[in-house]
């Protein structure tokens, strides 16, 4: 019971996320809001997965829903993937948006 209703909750915070963002942000602008709209929904449908497959342990509809939780998977890792490609281009750009100015240390002399 305890793992139906921590999956409930993650199926249900990450749909009030995702409402409110898509109301109140222009996510589909940016790759960071794309990105977290996918991950949050992905997330999101893990946990409905498990509701799911609570209430249909067996049959053609557990069969359909476990197909459909390996593709979610894959769709997880391809968001954490681009999540690594996201953190290191960013650290990567970071040192050549820096100004020689904004470098610590003594002031550099004519």
């Amino acid at each position: 019971m305890a793992n139906l209703a921590a999956s409930g909750l993650v199926a249900l915070a990450s749909l009030v996320f995702a409402i409110v963002y898509h109301l109140r942000a222009p996510w589909r602008s940016t790759p960071v809001g794309r990105h977290l709209m996918g991950f949050t929904a992905a997330i999101g449908a893990l946990g409905a997965y498990t509701i799911a497959i609570t209430i249909w342990p067996d049959g053609t509809a557990a069969s359909l829903l476990r197909a459909a939780r390996t593709a979610l998977m894959l769709v997880i890792a391809a968001l954490v993937v681009q999540r690594i490609h996201m953190v290191v281009t960013v650290q990567h750009r970071g040192p050549l948006l820096e100004a020689p100015h904004d470098q610590p240390g003594p002031p550099p002399t004519a």
